[in-house]
């Protein structure tokens, strides 16, 4: 199942820079877990914004709701979530949607 997914960033202005330092490292090793696992195929910056919009291929709600979760910025996200259906218009098959080699 995908699902298109953008997170708005909103750290605390005076969260100790260890501290931030720390939550941005774990979460960038998440989210290369997750990437290197096929879960989250695409990571984009919202241009002007700390922000992104990324693409999950999940097994269903569950699966998603346990990896938003898993974020270590979650309490600091605002998370819109966007479930993706195939256009009839596209060419190819969903198994030509590009996966993390």
């Amino acid at each position: 199942m995908l699902v298109a997914v953008t997170m708005d960033v909103s750290l605390p202005a005076d969260l100790p820079e260890p501290v931030r330092s720390e939550l941005l490292a774990r979460e960038k090793a998440y989210s290369q877990e997750l990437q290197r696992a096929g879960v989250w195929l695409h990571l984009w910056r919202c241009a002007g914004r700390y922000a992104n919009l990324s693409v999950f291929d999940v097994r269903d709600n569950d699966h998603l709701h346990e990896v938003l979760w898993g974020l270590p910025l979650f309490a600091h996200l605002t998370i819109s979530v966007t479930p993706l259906a195939r256009h009839p218009s596209a060419i190819g098959s969903e198994a030509s949607v590009p996966r993390p080699t």
